[in-house]
């Protein structure tokens, strides 16, 4: 009988390392890529991510400030206020309810004095007709 030879420490080393290799080459041969049922659950997930994610960042960033705004800016005390534009607007609508009020007026007393007229010529060709 002939009697076995111990390896060396060396060549038991490599021999494990050879062995793990072909250990993960099997695994990686038999993992299952991912199926198809996940692929929309992780859609999913990312469609529910990304809007909160960004509504995060929208909450945490800070708010820009008149003052930081670029462009043509002008002063506050340039600007009439608010109540000065609504009020200059009710004076404006006041005095188109007046023309307009003055314009009806003007037509009403314009009708009016045809009618008279009318009615007084009619009164005086009947009187003298009779």
């Amino acid at each position: 009988m002939a009697q076995l030879k111990k390896p060396y420490p060396q060549q038991q080393f490599a021999a494990a390392i050879s062995k793990r290799a072909s250990q993960r080459r099997e695994r990686d041969q038999r993992e299952v890529p991912v199926p198809e049922m996940l692929a929309p659950c992780l859609l999913r997930r990312v469609v529910l991510t990304v809007p909160l994610v960004l509504v995060a960042a929208l909450l945490l960033m800070e708010p820009v400030r008149s003052d930081q705004e670029s462009g043509t800016a002008i002063p506050a005390e340039s600007r009439p206020c608010v109540d000065c534009h609504a009020f200059e607007f009710m004076q404006r609508a006041l005095q188109d309810l007046k023309k307009t009020a003055y314009n009806l007026d003007t037509r009403t007393e314009t009708l009016l004095l045809q009618v008279e007229k009318r009615n007084l010529c009619d009164c005086v060709a009947a009187n003298l007709l009779n």
